[in-house]
């Protein structure tokens, strides 16, 4: 088995997934529409055949006339694409490996299964960055973890690998689109190159990177909750090198996002010459970086894995787990059946392939200590394991349960309620989950669909937690009957005001049998009650 046919063997990544497969002994049918484009790259090559090919037609002539052992579709874009290609594939008795990143497409390959596994076809979609080198390092990353509770990935290109059509086409389909995540510990909806962030990207001995990105439409959304142990938040950015290039796509993202534009793809034609424009400016360094939060032996960790490509050879990692997929096929060592690339690899392999490039990786790990244990301190090990168990908050995470609301009776005292949107009386179903950013906790509470939420952080010995422009600071007594949270200061847009002036509230935390309970009343000087909510919780 040494004779593959790559379609878009000509593109930007085409062309080095070829080279690569040449190098390692096959035989390469360079493929796409364009025959003198490919023409004049195989003749770069050694043992190399043009050929002309439109992933969009009838490939079975092509295949029966020259019976390639392997398809290697790196043409896309796979965004809408239908498995036209992979059923001629199956059909011919072909094995088929694309570098596709589209979610849906490459989920969607399992249905394939049992046609590929009755034929003896091995089919694996997504052998590129992601799901294919992603998934090995999130698998790395959460060996021996009991529970996942985040994962949190990002990848930055060098603003000289200038982008090709079918990758510029692929951005523009899930821009200002929706997009399914797992986040708080339900199904969320995003859009795409929305939720911007600035990321640093660091290994020692090398020069830092800060580079911003923005969310991206990708299979792992899909795959890591479904696969990993505690079924862990997952969100995936991507973005060039520069930021002005980031900001305007995500400006752009908004028309669509409000529905004035059905779809910016197809703006895909501008985008490419835009990019080009600026290709000479910039560094050739691009950047790759994976967090991984959750417990190990029951205790908070956090893993991160960051890769630096120096001298232009970024564009060289989304073909690698293709060309490392291809040889393990030759080998035997894949069997039949049709699935994603996200389990196949291991990070250990592809340290030899990384070999020649300017490549550098690390990892780190380091212990994390929750909020409440840092600012509560030796007492908080004395806690009910419920209340323990609900504060050990690393990433992401979330309760489950009900409680009961009563609110004040004053017509001031409701009024204050519904401005704080503090949930309406009686009893509901209760959602609270927590997002974890740099020993920040974001709280979600949901009462039947009545939402409020706080940041909590430590400043000082003391617990603050932030509605708003008001800031609230507490002590936070705690024994091995629960914790209580008392008031010691208040401010308003960073102002201090008299504690005499300030909301009334002891709130309380126990645990009974298995569930965390608490207890939480709020009353104002001269009001009186304004709310008073008490329930009980399961960590989910």
């Amino acid at each position: 088995m040494k004779k593959v046919l790559v379609l878009g063997g000509y593109g930007g990544f085409g062309k080095r997934l070829s080279t690569r497969l040449a190098r390692d002994g096959w035989q390469v049918l360079v493929a796409g529409r364009n025959g003198d484009k490919a023409e004049a790259f195989a003749a770069t090559l050694a043992n190399t055949q043009a050929l002309v090919a439109d992933r969009n037609g009838d490939l079975s002539p092509i295949l029966k006339q020259h019976r390639p052992d392997l398809l290697i579709d790196a043409a896309g874009p796979f965004q809408g694409s239908g498995y036209g290609v992979v059923e001629a594939c199956i059909a011919q008795g072909v094995h088929y490996i694309d570098l596709a990143d589209a979610r849906d497409f490459v989920c969607g390959i399992g249905a394939l299964n049992e046609a590929a596994t009755r034929a003896g076809v091995t089919v694996i979609s997504g052998g590129s960055s992601v799901p294919a080198l992603s998934g090995a390092v999130v698998r790395r990353l959460a060996d021996d973890l009991e529970t996942v509770r985040s994962v949190e990935t990002s990848l930055s290109a060098s603003n000289r690998a200038t982008a090709g059509a079918s990758v510029s086409a692929a951005i523009l389909s899930y821009l200002g689109k929706p997009v399914r995540i797992w986040r708080r510990r339900r199904w969320r909806q995003a859009y795409g190159l929305q939720q911007i962030k600035r990321e640093r990207y660091a290994i020692a001995g090398q020069k830092p990177l800060s580079r911003l990105v923005a969310l991206a439409d990708v299979p792992d959304h899909a795959i890591l909750p479904a696969e990993l142990p505690g079924k862990p938040a997952t969100i995936f950015r991507a973005g060039p090198e520069f930021g002005f290039q980031l900001i305007a796509l995500w400006l752009l993202s908004w028309p669509v996002r409000w529905g004035w534009l059905r779809s910016a793809v197809p703006l895909a034609r501008w985008l490419l010459p835009l990019q080009r424009l600026t290709s000479g400016f910039g560094s050739d360094r691009s950047a790759m970086a994976v967090d991984v939060k959750g417990l190990h032996r029951g205790a908070p960790q956090i893993r991160r894995w960051t890769l630096i490509a120096d001298r232009g050879d970024g564009p060289e990692i989304p073909v690698i787990p293709a060309q490392l997929l291809a040889n393990a096929l030759a080998a035997g060592r894949l069997k039949p059946g049709a699935t994603t690339s996200a389990a196949l690899l291991s990070l250990k392999d592809f340290d030899e392939a990384f070999g020649g490039n300017a490549v550098t990786q690390a990892i780190e790990t380091r212990a994390y200590a929750p909020l409440y244990q840092r600012v509560i301190g030796p007492a908080f090990d004395t806690l009910p394991l419920p209340v323990r168990a609900l504060h050990t908050v690393v990433g992401d995470g979330g309760a489950t349960g009900t409680a009961t609301v009563r609110r004040g009776r004053s017509p001031l005292a409701r009024l204050v309620a519904t401005v704080m949107r503090f949930p309406p009386e009686g009893d509901h179903d209760l959602h609270v989950s927590f997002e974890e950013h740099d020993g920040i906790e974001h709280w979600t509470r949901d009462f039947g669909g009545h939402v409020f939420s706080s940041t909590l952080s430590q400043s000082g010995t003391h617990l603050e937690e932030r509605f708003g422009p008001m800031r609230f600071y507490f002590d936070l007594p705690a024994d091995a009957s629960g914790l209580t949270m008392v008031m010691r200061r208040w401010t308003v847009f960073s102002v201090p005001l008299p504690l005499a002036l300030a909301p009334k509230s002891t709130a309380r935390e126990w645990a009974a049998d298995e569930d965390f309970c608490f207890d939480v009343p709020i009353d104002l000087p001269l009001i009186g009650r304004i709310v008073h909510y008490r329930g009980r919780l399961r960590v989910v």
